[in-house]
């Protein structure tokens, strides 16, 4: 099977052929392309993905290339990782959000919104080219904000575009080994939407063991999501949120300590990837071993000014391995590959499961996988509750204005995205946060006052 990876040259991209490395079954990829506009972030990679095959038997073979046709032709996957703007575009979003005294987190609030707005036209024309070259391919999308960029790829991909994030089921992973269960025997009752859904309820021979967790302070206490929402906001929701949840449940003490923060998280990445990629074209002989000390930073740091609120301390060796948005990616790909069934949280078309919300809306829910794609898991009765589901519908609006935005070039829907965002809140802050990002941002232009 052939592999494309838009946006090849991304950091993150060792981890998915890592991934497909250990895959030693019938029907493997055999064919990986690394597709990017930057040939020297390709070279890179690539150097890093031969090392790592360095000494596999029947290793895919990896090739790179800046023609996104050349890329797509014959593909069976497409992995879509793209960065429009780049770690640059990141910094910038954070930088204009907390100017303007909003959080400034990468996919959440304002900077998600400005991230979407720059992006969901590329996502789209690269939809279309999808189709039309490799209409019969399945696209794995990983591009943030995921669920929203998902719902934008949809009217062109159909039900073959399917989102994937890493946060779910690494929260149900981590929940599972905290009460000593082996994750791959636990269903996860998990909903909501991308980075904004909730844990409510671990089944295991059956039975519901959530319960059991809540109850219990020490088991709460060692994995990363219970040291950051703490035992007490745990048992009052009944549920475990994502982690991305402690944005809005927290939102005044993470944006004081992001604000006080010496460099945004962006700022952070941008200055470490860089030397990175600059180590790598110096010294490609050391490439991998330069990328494997690089991510082992990245993940030691991540959401630290959240863990500083919750004085939650640093991460340890089971945060950071629970879960992987690759082995997420490996497992729905051989899935629909093989039709071997399969139980995963997707980013996919409600289908009347959540009933606040319609049809079409892009969810992140437990799906069956197999060779026809994803569907839905029935909730079997249980919906969300109030609070989640006012949540829910509200960043929906948001998640639908700018998408709007992005594909009409409508300012008004622009600034609603922004206006209805509860971390914002504000049409004077929303219109001032616009202007800002359409003066920084080329591609933001045509939303100039």
């Amino acid at each position: 099977m052939k592999l494309t990876i838009l946006g090849g040259g991304g950091f993150r991209v060792p981890l998915v052929y890592q991934a497909l490395l250990s895959d030693r079954g019938e029907g493997r990829v055999t064919e990986v392309v690394l597709y990017d506009a930057d040939r020297a972030r390709l070279s890179a990679i690539g150097d890093v993905l031969r090392q790592q095959a360095d000494g596999v038997e029947n290793a895919p073979v990896v090739t790179e290339t800046t023609s996104l046709d050349d890329a797509l032709r014959g593909a069976d996957f497409v992995f879509s990782a793209i960065r429009v703007g780049g770690l640059e575009g990141r910094t910038i979003d954070e930088r204009v959000a907390l100017d303007l005294g909003v959080l400034g987190q990468e996919t959440v609030g304002a900077g998600g919104i400005a991230y979407g707005l720059r992006t969901l036209p590329v996502a789209t024309a690269v939809a279309q080219r999808i189709a039309e070259l490799a209409p019969e391919a399945w696209t794995i999308n990983f591009t943030n904000p995921a669920g929203m960029v998902t719902e934008a790829m949809l009217p062109y991909l159909g039900d073959r575009v399917i989102g994937i994030c890493d946060s779910p089921s690494g929260l149900g992973r981590r929940a599972a080994q905290a009460l000593d269960l082996d994750p791959s025997k636990v269903y996860y009752d998990y909903a909501g939407l991308n980075h904004l859904g909730w844990l409510r309820g671990l089944y295991y021979d059956g039975i519901d063991r959530l319960p059991e967790l809540l109850a219990d302070s020490e088991r709460l206490g060692s994995f990363e999501e219970g040291r950051l929402f703490g035992p007490e906001w745990l048992r009052s929701l009944g549920a475990i949120p994502n982690e991305y949840l402690h944005y809005y449940y927290f939102a005044r003490e993470t944006l004081s300590a992001v604000a006080g923060s010496k460099q945004t998280r962006g700022a952070f990445l941008q200055d470490q990837q860089s030397a990175f990629y600059a180590e790598a074209e110096r010294h490609p002989e050391v490439a991998l071993k330069a990328w494997q000390r690089t991510r082992a930073e990245r993940e030691s740091t991540y959401m630290v000014e959240s863990r500083e609120v919750a004085d939650a301390g640093e991460r340890d060796e089971r945060d950071m391995s629970a879960g992987g948005y690759e082995q997420v990616a490996l497992s729905l790909m051989r899935a629909i590959a093989h039709d071997e069934r399969a139980s995963l949280i997707l980013n996919v078309r409600n289908r009347g499961v959540l009933r606040h919300l319609d049809d079409d809306a892009v969810v992140e829910i437990p799906c069956v996988v197999d060779a026809n794609g994803a569907r839905p898991t029935p909730l079997d009765g249980l919906q969300l509750t109030d609070h989640q589901a006012g949540l829910v519908c509200s960043i929906k609006a948001v998640e639908r204005s700018t998408i709007e935005a992005a594909m009409t070039g409508s300012r008004s829907a622009a600034i609603r995205a922004f206006a209805w965002h509860p971390l914002i809140d504000s049409v004077t802050a929303a219109t001032a946060l616009l202007s800002a990002y359409a003066a920084h941002h080329p591609g933001l232009t045509a939303f100039r006052s």
